[in-house]
């Protein structure tokens, strides 16, 4: 029977992260005219020619029918509400702005739970600062008696808005767990890379786990992977994007260490990028050039490079 892995008290923290994510939003036409007529304060509707049915915020296409011929209007400022819920962040509500035939969500201002019902009358409050943004309207309050308004040809309307910067933040806190956390403390520690047994195939499973993911059983005992291995694909980054670390060109390669049945990714440098393709592909050996810091995380390890022909063998 083969013994589970140690599982020695961890304390590292759980690993906090945070997933950045830019983003350029191509928002279109009618979107884009909505958006440029927000700093104006006129909301910006569509109505499908084909059906005559008006939405609010303006889009491209009818709602109903998917008809794409679509004349802009300016909508006004009331509406009714159709439906409302609270949450974390405040009251929000589906509303049917006046002339639309469709309803739109946004927040509730000024008002309290219990004051709100269905058809209640609202009108838009917009933000003191002028905007592009949906966020231009910062919400809707009750209006009690407001009159109906009506939906109009727009006119002299502004040009649409080509592209919109955007950029998410999603935040992440994650629990190491005996496995992870024992792997990255060897690395921190000891400078070295631990996986655990397959007990499908004789090899390492890196990262170690406690399920092997190939027979579905149990993981077996630690092992002790070299930092050395084989190069099993690899891609030479040439265009850059958002979030790069480095400055192109550079390698990213899947990387078999040796006594794993696990590839990592990880970079490869020390060559010249000019002879990339040729000096770094399948079946190119590899070893860890470890940084300076002490992390306890993959990237202690600064990058792979090339093993010279015969550096192996003089090192045994």
């Amino acid at each position: 029977m083969l013994l589970a892995p140690d599982t020695h008290p961890i304390d590292r923290p759980p690993l906090k992260s945070t997933l950045s994510m830019p983003y350029t939003l191509t928002p279109g036409r009618a979107a884009g005219v909505f958006l440029a007529e927000a700093k104006n304060r006129r909301l910006v509707g569509a109505r499908c020619v084909s059906s005559g049915l008006v939405s609010v915020p303006a889009q491209d296409f009818c709602p109903a029918t998917g008809g794409s011929e679509m004349e802009l209007v300016e909508a006004p400022e009331t509406g009714t509400i159709t439906g409302f819920t609270q949450t974390a962040a405040g009251i929000i509500a589906t509303l049917r702005i006046d002339g639309a035939d469709f309803d739109c969500v946004h927040r509730i201002l000024e008002a309290s739970f219990d004051e709100l019902e269905i058809g209640a009358r609202v009108e838009a409050v917009w933000a003191e600062e002028t905007t592009q943004s949906i966020l231009a309207v910062v919400g809707f309050r009750l209006a009690p008696g407001a009159p109906v308004g009506e939906v109009r040809p727009l006119q002299h309307a502004a040009e649409p808005l080509p592209m919109v910067p955007y950029h998410l933040d999603l935040h992440y806190e994650h629990a190491f767990g005996p496995f992870y956390g024992r792997m990255f403390d060897e690395i921190g520690t000891n400078r070295r890379l631990i996986g655990v047994r397959s007990t499908a195939i004789d090899g390492a499973l890196l990262p170690p786990r406690e399920v092997d993911d190939i027979s579905y059983t149990k993981t077996g005992t630690w092992m002790t992977v070299p930092d050395t291995g084989t190069v099993r694909a690899m891609s030479v980054i040439h265009l850059e994007f958002k979030g790069q670390k480095e400055k192109p060109p550079y390698i990213y390669a899947e990387i078999q260490l040796d006594g794993a049945v696990t590839r990592l990714i990880h970079s490869v440098k020390g060559i010249d990028m000019s002879r990339a393709s040729e000096l770094v592909k399948p079946g190119t050996r590899v070893r860890a050039v470890w940084s300076d810091a002490r992390t306890g995380a993959l990237s202690d390890i600064s990058h792979f490079e090339p093993v010279p022909d015969g550096d192996e063998a003089a090192s045994l």
